[in-house]
């Protein structure tokens, strides 16, 4: 895929500067495991990204993915829907019993 048409996604900060609560990568494709909301209505969202080298010999991130690179996104979003419920589930046993 040209560079040229390429579309960048966000790098490692979102809008509001937080950093993801976890990465996980395989070769050039990442899924960053984002956690938003307050107090008890916390949840987490999940971004994919395919870094690669610009024309400007720089690293670029693109939300775009080829025929080979889905096997390794079904990868990294089964690692981060594990992480998630792992979260999950940490957190409903630190929560006092009612």
């Amino acid at each position: 895929m040209s560079s040229k048409n390429a579309q960048t996604a966000p790098q490692s900060k979102n809008a509001a500067g937080a950093k993801p609560v976890r990465t996980f990568r395989l070769g050039r494709i990442k899924a960053s495991v984002w956690l938003n909301g307050t107090g008890e209505k916390q949840f987490h969202n999940v971004t994919f990204a395919r870094t690669y080298t610009g024309e400007d010999q720089q690293p670029h991130d693109t939300a775009s993915f080829g025929r080979d690179d889905l096997p390794l996104v079904a990868k990294v979003a089964n690692q981060a829907h594990s992480f998630i419920f792992e979260q999950r589930a940490e957190a409903k046993a630190a929560r006092p019993a009612a």
